[in-house]
């Protein structure tokens, strides 16, 4: 059965690769071994990417080329296409565009090569310049998603035992290796996510309770900010706001950041939490 979700996945894999690989000659040949394809079908994709407005061609002396290079607007499109086809998590059109505006051609790359070790259960190296000043090389990553939070692309990796994120904006290189690693079962890393209010995966639960205020209401109302959330509204305008969540510090700092009319019922360390936060924001007005 014709499958066009493979066929349109396939054909941004094949231009990444060709940017990947634009000092070498490909074929091809090489491109029909690789995607394990015909070539009648390689020629047929090119055909396609040509019809895109992708100035790719195929000539006998220096193989299948990139003949222009894809400014920001195609290829936040394109990554958002490979991310619908990819992924169920919904694509955020200002994480994609901050990633393109920092890589260009590379965000292409990266993303697709982080989702090849997903595919293929493959693990890669990563430097990564997490404090921003400071690149730590050859970091093993055994990638099982990419997902969206806080405005930027991550991918989730099993590293030396333990589930961690990386922020792909602060990736700077990534190689693939052949070597491979036994998956994580698709409901344990759903498992993680369930009650992820932002962007910190663990399997904790917290039970949390919020009023907010009428102003607030319509503001919280038309929003989903978490799958488990329950919104119940009262009679003087108010809403109760019921969820649970595996970090209390991350809701912490939402809530904080709200302002008058958002207020912590339970749990009573919540409650706390918050008071001590907004005292330490004050303390920064004191003389």
């Amino acid at each position: 059965m014709f499958d066009i979700r493979s066929k349109i996945k396939r054909q941004i894999e094949i231009l990444s690769f060709c940017i990947s690989n634009k000092e070498e000659k490909i074929s091809i040949s090489d491109l029909a071994f690789e995607f394990d394809v015909d070539e009648i079908t390689i020629k047929r994709d090119l055909q396609d990417l040509r019809s895109y407005g992708i100035d790719v061609h195929s000539k006998k002396k220096t193989g299948v080329k990139l003949c222009c290079d894809l400014n920001d607007d195609m290829l936040k499109n394109i990554i958002l296409q490979f991310v619908g086809l990819s992924y169920t998590d919904a694509s955020i059109d200002r994480s994609t565009m901050l990633l393109v505006s920092k890589y260009n051609n590379n965000a292409l790359i990266y993303m697709v090569k982080l989702q090849y070790c997903i595919d293929n259960s493959k693990s890669a190296i990563i430097s990564y310049n997490k404090l921003g000043n400071e690149v730590t090389k050859n970091i093993k990553i055994n990638p099982v998603r990419i997902f969206q939070s806080e405005n930027t692309w991550r991918v989730l990796s099993l590293n030396g035992g333990s589930i961690k994120q990386y922020r792909m904006d602060k990736i700077e290189d990534i190689t693939l290796t052949d070597e491979t690693f036994g998956p994580i079962p698709k409901e344990k890393v759903e498992e993680l996510f369930e009650n992820s209010w932002k962007s910190f995966l663990s399997k904790n639960k917290y039970k949390v309770k919020l009023e907010f205020s009428e102003e607030w209401a319509e503001r919280i109302l038309p929003r989903m900010w978490i799958a488990n959330q329950k919104i119940t509204q009262v009679p003087d305008g108010k809403i109760l706001f019921e969820v649970t969540v595996n970090s209390l510090n991350e809701i912490n700092s939402w809530i904080v950041s709200r302002g008058r009319g958002c207020k912590v019922l339970e749990p009573q360390e919540l409650k706390e939490m918050v008071m001590n936060t907004a005292a330490d924001v004050l303390g920064n007005y004191k003389n």
